[in-house]
Protein backbone atom coordinates (compact mmCIF):
# COMPACT_ATOMS: atom_id res chain seq x y z
CA UNK A 1 0.00 0.00 0.00
CA UNK A 2 1.32 3.33 -0.87
CA UNK A 3 1.94 5.98 1.99
CA UNK A 4 0.89 9.40 1.78
CA UNK A 5 3.84 12.34 2.30
CA UNK A 6 3.61 15.74 1.56
CA UNK A 7 5.81 17.62 -1.13
CA UNK A 8 6.56 21.05 -1.34
CA UNK A 9 6.13 22.50 -4.67
CA UNK A 10 7.01 25.27 -5.73
CA UNK A 11 6.65 24.93 -9.62
CA UNK A 12 11.01 25.08 -10.01
CA UNK A 13 13.19 22.26 -11.34
CA UNK A 14 14.46 21.11 -7.98
CA UNK A 15 11.08 20.78 -6.34
CA UNK A 16 9.47 19.35 -9.53
CA UNK A 17 12.05 16.33 -9.14
CA UNK A 18 11.38 15.79 -5.70
CA UNK A 19 8.06 15.16 -6.77
CA UNK A 20 8.76 12.65 -9.17
CA UNK A 21 11.24 10.88 -6.18
CA UNK A 22 8.78 10.52 -4.13
CA UNK A 23 6.43 8.82 -6.64
CA UNK A 24 9.19 6.56 -7.43
CA UNK A 25 9.65 5.91 -4.53
CA UNK A 26 6.09 5.04 -3.95
CA UNK A 27 4.53 7.63 -1.87
CA UNK A 28 0.87 9.26 -3.13
CA UNK A 29 1.79 12.68 -3.06
CA UNK A 30 0.17 15.67 -1.50
CA UNK A 31 1.62 18.78 -3.13
CA UNK A 32 1.94 21.74 -0.87
CA UNK A 33 2.59 25.49 -3.03
CA UNK A 34 2.47 29.02 -1.31
CA UNK A 35 1.29 32.27 -2.38
CA UNK A 36 3.52 34.49 0.15
CA UNK A 37 3.68 37.71 -1.72
CA UNK A 38 6.65 37.15 -3.77
CA UNK A 39 7.30 39.20 -6.80
CA UNK A 40 8.08 36.02 -9.33
CA UNK A 41 4.12 34.49 -9.66
CA UNK A 42 4.73 33.22 -12.46
CA UNK A 43 6.51 29.73 -10.85
CA UNK A 44 3.13 29.90 -8.56
CA UNK A 45 1.13 29.77 -11.90
CA UNK A 46 3.09 26.70 -12.98
CA UNK A 47 2.67 24.50 -10.10
CA UNK A 48 -1.13 25.10 -10.22
CA UNK A 49 -1.71 23.97 -13.40
CA UNK A 50 1.04 21.06 -13.48
CA UNK A 51 0.66 19.64 -9.84
CA UNK A 52 -2.13 16.86 -10.45
CA UNK A 53 -0.53 16.25 -14.23
CA UNK A 54 2.68 15.52 -12.43
CA UNK A 55 0.91 12.98 -10.08
CA UNK A 56 0.16 15.12 -6.96
CA UNK A 57 -2.86 13.16 -5.38
CA UNK A 58 -4.04 16.64 -3.92
CA UNK A 59 -2.61 20.61 -4.60
CA UNK A 60 -2.93 22.86 -1.33
CA UNK A 61 -1.91 26.70 -2.04
CA UNK A 62 -1.28 28.35 0.99
CA UNK A 63 -1.62 32.21 0.71
CA UNK A 64 -0.01 34.72 3.49
CA UNK A 65 1.62 37.92 2.83
CA UNK A 66 5.58 37.70 3.43
CA UNK A 67 6.08 41.60 2.04
CA UNK A 68 4.90 42.29 6.04
CA UNK A 69 8.19 41.26 6.97
CA UNK A 70 10.52 42.22 4.14
CA UNK A 71 13.63 41.75 3.98
CA UNK A 72 14.42 40.06 0.26
CA UNK A 73 14.39 40.63 -2.78
CA UNK A 74 11.58 38.60 -3.81
CA UNK A 75 9.45 39.90 -1.04
CA UNK A 76 10.18 44.09 -1.12
CA UNK A 77 11.34 46.65 -3.06
CA UNK A 78 14.66 45.27 -3.69
CA UNK A 79 16.62 44.79 -6.71
CA UNK A 80 17.10 40.72 -7.84
CA UNK A 81 20.83 40.90 -8.55
CA UNK A 82 22.40 39.69 -11.75
CA UNK A 83 25.88 39.46 -11.12
CA UNK A 84 26.12 36.04 -10.20
CA UNK A 85 26.11 33.49 -6.77
CA UNK A 86 28.74 35.35 -4.40
CA UNK A 87 30.13 33.69 -1.16
CA UNK A 88 27.63 35.42 0.65
CA UNK A 89 23.98 35.11 2.02
CA UNK A 90 22.03 36.81 -1.24
CA UNK A 91 19.56 39.19 -0.75
CA UNK A 92 17.22 36.88 -1.99
CA UNK A 93 17.16 35.02 0.89
CA UNK A 94 13.39 34.87 2.34
CA UNK A 95 13.78 35.39 6.20
CA UNK A 96 12.74 31.87 7.94
CA UNK A 97 10.68 30.55 4.84
CA UNK A 98 11.56 27.33 4.72
CA UNK A 99 10.89 27.03 8.08
CA UNK A 100 7.13 28.38 7.37
CA UNK A 101 6.68 25.96 4.57
CA UNK A 102 7.89 23.13 6.99
CA UNK A 103 5.55 24.08 9.39
CA UNK A 104 2.44 24.22 6.85
CA UNK A 105 3.39 20.59 5.22
CA UNK A 106 4.09 19.33 9.17
CA UNK A 107 0.44 20.52 9.98
CA UNK A 108 -0.80 19.29 6.84
CA UNK A 109 0.42 15.51 6.71
CA UNK A 110 0.18 15.36 10.69
CA UNK A 111 -4.14 16.03 9.48
CA UNK A 112 -3.49 13.45 6.64
CA UNK A 113 -1.74 10.94 8.73
CA UNK A 114 1.66 11.23 6.87
CA UNK A 115 4.80 10.98 8.58
CA UNK A 116 6.75 12.02 5.21
CA UNK A 117 7.72 15.41 3.83
CA UNK A 118 9.84 16.12 1.00
CA UNK A 119 11.72 19.06 0.61
CA UNK A 120 14.17 19.80 -2.62
CA UNK A 121 16.44 21.63 -0.96
CA UNK A 122 20.25 21.99 -2.16
CA UNK A 123 23.54 22.16 -0.12
CA UNK A 124 25.96 21.67 -3.50
CA UNK A 125 24.93 24.39 -6.36
CA UNK A 126 22.71 26.74 -4.65
CA UNK A 127 22.60 30.13 -3.40
CA UNK A 128 24.09 29.38 0.19
CA UNK A 129 20.98 29.76 2.46
CA UNK A 130 20.77 28.77 5.52
CA UNK A 131 17.85 26.91 5.39
CA UNK A 132 18.39 24.59 2.67
CA UNK A 133 21.61 22.87 5.11
CA UNK A 134 21.59 19.00 6.59
CA UNK A 135 21.98 20.63 9.72
CA UNK A 136 18.80 23.46 9.83
CA UNK A 137 16.61 19.88 8.28
CA UNK A 138 18.09 17.64 11.27
CA UNK A 139 16.84 20.09 13.82
CA UNK A 140 13.81 20.69 11.78
CA UNK A 141 12.98 16.60 11.85
CA UNK A 142 13.71 16.77 15.98
CA UNK A 143 11.29 19.89 15.86
CA UNK A 144 8.41 18.14 14.05
CA UNK A 145 8.52 14.79 16.74
CA UNK A 146 8.72 16.51 19.43
CA UNK A 147 5.80 19.57 18.34
CA UNK A 148 3.13 16.90 17.18
CA UNK A 149 0.86 14.89 18.94
CA UNK A 150 1.25 12.45 16.67
CA UNK A 151 5.25 12.30 17.14
CA UNK A 152 4.73 12.67 20.45
CA UNK A 153 2.30 9.97 21.00
CA UNK A 154 3.89 7.80 19.34
CA UNK A 155 1.42 7.16 16.33
CA UNK A 156 4.85 7.21 13.95
CA UNK A 157 7.85 9.25 13.13
CA UNK A 158 7.79 11.87 11.04
CA UNK A 159 11.07 12.08 8.20
CA UNK A 160 11.84 15.21 6.74
CA UNK A 161 13.23 13.65 2.83
CA UNK A 162 15.79 16.32 1.42
CA UNK A 163 16.56 13.28 -1.66
CA UNK A 164 18.42 16.22 -3.42
CA UNK A 165 20.38 17.64 -0.97
CA UNK A 166 23.75 16.32 -1.68
CA UNK A 167 23.26 16.33 -5.94
CA UNK A 168 24.85 19.46 -7.97
CA UNK A 169 22.06 20.53 -10.50
CA UNK A 170 23.13 19.08 -13.14
CA UNK A 171 22.94 15.02 -11.26
CA UNK A 172 19.65 16.68 -10.11
CA UNK A 173 18.77 17.11 -14.21
CA UNK A 174 20.00 13.60 -15.10
CA UNK A 175 17.72 11.90 -12.61
CA UNK A 176 14.63 13.77 -13.24
CA UNK A 177 15.36 13.17 -17.04
CA UNK A 178 15.83 9.11 -15.94
CA UNK A 179 12.37 9.82 -14.33
CA UNK A 180 10.44 11.42 -16.85
CA UNK A 181 10.64 14.67 -15.79
CA UNK A 182 9.25 17.20 -18.31
CA UNK A 183 11.68 20.38 -17.74
CA UNK A 184 9.47 22.52 -19.61
CA UNK A 185 6.53 22.53 -17.41
CA UNK A 186 9.06 24.44 -14.65
CA UNK A 187 9.82 27.59 -13.83
CA UNK A 188 13.19 29.05 -11.58
CA UNK A 189 13.54 32.63 -12.35
CA UNK A 190 13.22 34.96 -9.57
CA UNK A 191 12.76 38.02 -11.91
CA UNK A 192 10.43 36.64 -15.17
CA UNK A 193 9.25 38.93 -17.52
CA UNK A 194 5.57 39.69 -17.66
CA UNK A 195 5.02 36.80 -19.93
CA UNK A 196 6.88 34.51 -18.08
CA UNK A 197 10.32 34.62 -19.90
CA UNK A 198 13.26 34.02 -17.72
CA UNK A 199 15.63 36.67 -17.50
CA UNK A 200 18.46 34.37 -17.74
CA UNK A 201 20.91 36.48 -15.10
CA UNK A 202 19.26 35.57 -11.52
CA UNK A 203 21.24 33.59 -9.17
CA UNK A 204 18.48 30.96 -9.91
CA UNK A 205 18.90 31.41 -13.36
CA UNK A 206 22.52 31.11 -13.65
CA UNK A 207 22.24 28.19 -11.44
CA UNK A 208 19.93 25.99 -13.85
CA UNK A 209 21.66 27.37 -17.02
CA UNK A 210 24.70 25.82 -15.29
CA UNK A 211 23.13 22.40 -14.43
CA UNK A 212 21.71 21.81 -17.42
CA UNK A 213 25.43 22.90 -19.56
CA UNK A 214 27.22 20.04 -17.03
CA UNK A 215 24.26 17.13 -17.82
CA UNK A 216 24.83 17.98 -21.80
CA UNK A 217 21.10 19.09 -22.15
CA UNK A 218 19.07 22.08 -23.39
CA UNK A 219 16.92 23.98 -21.14
CA UNK A 220 13.61 23.83 -22.63
CA UNK A 221 11.99 27.33 -20.73
CA UNK A 222 12.31 30.45 -22.82
CA UNK A 223 15.06 32.94 -21.38
CA UNK A 224 14.69 36.93 -22.52
CA UNK A 225 19.04 36.14 -22.77
CA UNK A 226 21.30 33.25 -22.48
Amino acid sequence: MSKKAVVLYSGGLDSTTCLAIARTEGFEPYAMSFSYGQRHTHELEVAKANARPLGAVDHMVVEFDLRKVGGSALTADIAVPKEGVGDEIPVTYVPARNTIFLSFALGWAEVLGAFDIFIGVNALDYSGYPDCRPAYITAYETMANLATRAGVEGMGRFQIHTPLISLTKAEIIRKGLELGVDYGRTHSCYDPTPEGFACGLCDSCRLRLKGFAEAGVADPVPYVTR
